[in-house]
C-alpha cells in the first residue's frame, strides 16, 4: 500500500506532458527501415499483436506511428449483420457500461462522473440523462482507429486540453475523474434511428495526439469544430485515431437504443454492444 502511494506521488511529479510530446515525437520520426521493422518486431511480440490481419505497407513502416496506426485489411473487423445495433467503436476491453442518472452522473468502479465534464455541452449532458454509457478500454496490442458505431452526421466536434494520466487501473484508482481530466475529444454523431450519439476519445500518457475524419489538422486543436456541410458517415466507418492508445467512451440518449447486453471483457469493433445474440 505504501509502495502504491508512493508510486501514484510520483506519477503526479513527473512532468507528464513533456515526456508525452517527447515520445510523441520519437514515434512519428522516420526511421532507416532495420530499425523501425527490429522496433516493431519487438514490441508485437511483447504485446502479442496479430500482424497478419494488419495492412504493410510496401517496404514496412515509414515509423513507428505509421505502425500503431495501422489499418486492418478489408474483412477484418466484419459489422454485426443487426442492422438496429449499436456497435463497438473500437477494439478493446469493456470497461465499464450503464445508465447515466439525473443530473448526467454515471459510476465507474465505485466513482462519479459527470457526462458535462465529457462531452463539454450542458445541453447535451441532459440529453443524456437516462441514457447509456460504455467504456471501452483500447491496449498497447489493440487497433487503435475509432468508428462510428451507428450511422449518420458528424457535424461539432469539442476538444479539451487536460492532463496525461494513464488510463489504466492504476490510474483509475489514484486519479479522482481521470476521463474527466485527462485530455479528449468528444465527436457528436446525428443519428436518424439513435439521436445524437456521442464518442468522447480519451488520451493518456503517451498518447502525443489524436486526429479526426473531416478535421485536417495534425491533432485536434481545442475548441468547439462545427463542420459545414456535416461529415455523413456509415455504422463502423473510421472517424478518428489514438496516436498511441487509450480509451473512449460512449453516450447514447434514453430510449434511443436497445439496452446494453455486454459483459466486461475483450470486444472487437464492429461487435453489438447488446450481446452475443446479435453479434
Amino acid at each position: 500500500m505504501i509502495a502504491t502511494y508512493a508510486a501514484a506521488q510520483i506519477l503526479r511529479a513527473l512532468p507528464r506532458e513533456r515526456i508525452t510530446r517527447a515520445v510523441g515525437r520519437l514515434c512519428d520520426l522516420p526511421m532507416p527501415q532495420a530499425v523501425t521493422s527490429a522496433v516493431v518486431g519487438i514490441y508485437a511480440r511483447a504485446y502479442q499483436v496479430d500482424m497478419a490481419e494488419a495492412v504493410t505497407p510496401d517496404g514496412g513502416f515509414s515509423c513507428f506511428d505509421a505502425f500503431f496506426t495501422r489499418p486492418l485489411r478489408d474483412g477484418a473487423r466484419p459489422l454485426c449483420p443487426d442492422e438496429g445495433a449499436l456497435v463497438s467503436p473500437a477494439d478493446g476491453r469493456i470497461d465499464s457500461f450503464g445508465i447515466i442518472e439525473r443530473d448526467g452522473v454515471f459510476r465507474v468502479k465505485g466513482k462519479d462522473y459527470s457526462a458535462l465534464d465529457l462531452v463539454g455541452d450542458a445541453d447535451d449532458a441532459r440529453r443524456y440523462e437516462g441514457g447509456q454509457f460504455g467504456i471501452v478500454y483500447l491496449s498497447p496490442r489493440d487497433y487503435h482507429r475509432v468508428h462510428a458505431p451507428a450511422g449518420g452526421t458528424i457535424s461539432l466536434v469539442r476538444s479539451f486540453p487536460g492532463e496525461y494520466f494513464p488510463v489504466n487501473s492504476f490510474g483509475e484508482t489514484h486519479v479522482p475523474k481521470l476521463f474527466s481530466v485527462n485530455r479528449r475529444v468528444a465527436i457528436c454523431i446525428d443519428t436518424e434511428a439513435h439521436g445524437r450519439v456521442t464518442v468522447v476519445m480519451v488520451a493518456a500518457m503517451i498518447v502525443g495526439r489524436i486526429t479526426v475524419s473531416g478535421i485536417d489538422a495534425r491533432d485536434v486543436p481545442y475548441g468547439e469544430h462545427r463542420l459545414e456541410p456535416g461529415y455523413a458517415v456509415k455504422r463502423g466507418d473510421e472517424i478518428g485515431m489514438f496516436h498511441l492508445g487509450s480509451t473512449a467512451v460512449l453516450f447514447v440518449e434514453p430510449g434511443k437504443a436497445r439496452p446494453w447486453g455486454i459483459q466486461g471483457g475483450p470486444i472487437r469493433m464492429g461487435e453489438s454492444l447488446h450481446g452475443a445474440d446479435s453479434r
